[in-house]
């Protein structure tokens, strides 16, 4: 998500009111990614106290955890983001400027398929599906008053990750790791043409290629091993078709954008 005014020039952050200039670095963007990474190391800093505390305890057989390669199932739920960055040329002639308004909650529904190489190095390939939405709303840059805010941008992804899980060392039944690898998407809600009844005036490339990072914690249960993972995913590629189509001031005020994705997933294996 953009905040707005931190992309602009720096002649327009002088011209601004200091409240307006202080409503934009307190909006949720601006935290949220604050708070993202604050949970990924918030996971790993639980585990280390928790070991403190903890006695030896016995251990629940995992002998899933030990094949050389064993299948499991996850669920998940998702934030989709866009990264903007507005353009500069139609910011001066349109005044519009545009940010992602409102996040909703999605699901993730992945197969796992899990191959351990080495003692401490898993590859993993999650096969799956993933639906969610972001909006898109526009308000003039100059009087601040919204413009639109009805771009509601809806995807059904069709996911292949390939990732690489690093292992810590397992105290009693708890064991913290690290994830990180590629993701190719393809975007089936994605439009070839407009659809004026909607009045959507955003359309979106259907494929592209995320990288992802992320930490997590097993748990070996008496009967199988569940898996909380938190992680980020951010493609590469500048997602938005740049045709104008009906209305072109709400195409041409993206200079790029990129698509990024926020992920709690619980794996079971």
């Amino acid at each position: 998500m953009q905040i707005a005014g931190c992309k602009l020039q720096v002649v327009y952050l002088f011209n601004m009111q200091p409240a307006t200039c202080i409503n934009y670095f307190t909006k949720a963007g601006f935290l949220r990614n604050k708070l993202i990474y604050i949970s990924l190391a918030g996971l790993f800093l639980l585990f280390h106290l928790d070991s403190f505390s903890q006695k030896q305890k016995p251990k629940n057989d995992s002998w899933y955890d030990d094949k050389l390669l064993h299948f499991g199932f996850s669920l998940g739920l998702n934030l989709m983001d866009f990264d903007i960055t507005p353009s500069q040329t139609f910011l001066e002639q349109d005044g519009y400027y545009p940010e992602v308004s409102l996040l909703n909650p999605g699901i993730n529904i992945q197969v796992v398929t899990n191959l351990r190489p080495a003692k401490y190095f898993d590859l993993r390939f999650l096969p799956g599906v993933s639906f969610g939405q972001r909006n898109v709303r526009y308000y003039d840059f100059n009087t601040q008053a919204i413009i639109n805010e009805g771009q509601r941008v809806e995807s059904s992804f069709l996911e292949f990750p390939f990732l690489l899980k690093y292992k810590g060392a397992r105290l009693n039944n708890v064991r913290p790791y690290i994830i990180t690898g590629i993701n190719y998407r393809y975007d089936l809600a994605g439009k070839k043409e407009y659809d004026d009844e909607k009045q959507i005036y955003i359309r979106l490339k259907r494929s592209d290629i995320y990288y992802e990072f992320g930490a997590g914690l097993d748990f070996y249960l008496p009967y199988f091993k569940l898996s909380v993972e938190l992680k980020t995913s951010r493609g590469i590629r500048d997602i938005i078709v740049h045709d104008p189509g009906p209305m072109p001031q709400y195409v041409n005020a993206i200079e790029k954008m990129q698509s990024r994705l926020w992920i709690i997933a619980f794996h079971f294996e």
